[in-house]
């Protein structure tokens, strides 16, 4: 079992920047690959960036590449989302989540374990 929390979010203003935090505890944090998804109202959730458990490898969202950044530290069980340059369309519930598979994945029933989400809102 482990518990996720997520911490972070907040109002900002277009071309600002929010980093997103998401605190493990529970099991051995680094045993996980770890993602992060965001869903807006009336739309399904969406895979937005994920870190593998290894060796770290990266995956983004075609429409987060290059602006958001995600990263680890096992050390304090925490996994963080730097979000630059931040557009009105960023704006939505941003959930971590941890899963066991054998490989990082993109579909969010792949995973085992869900924050409560953050909300992350960007005026015009």
């Amino acid at each position: 079992q482990v518990q996720l929390v997520e911490s972070g979010g907040g109002l900002v203003q277009a071309g600002g920047s929010l980093r997103l935090s998401c605190a493990a505890s529970g099991r051995t944090f680094s045993n996980y690959h770890m993602g992060w998804f965001r869903q807006a109202p009336g739309k399904e959730r969406e895979f937005v960036a994920g870190l593998s458990r290894s060796i770290g490898s990266t995956y983004y969202a075609d429409s987060v590449k290059g602006r958001f950044t995600v990263s680890r530290d096992n050390a304090k069980n925490t996994v963080y989302l730097q979000m630059n340059s931040l557009k009105p369309e960023d704006t939505a519930v941003y959930y971590c989540a941890a899963t066991v598979a054998v490989l990082l994945t993109t579909t969010p029933w792949s995973y085992d374990y869900w924050g409560q989400g953050t909300q992350v809102t960007v005026s015009s």
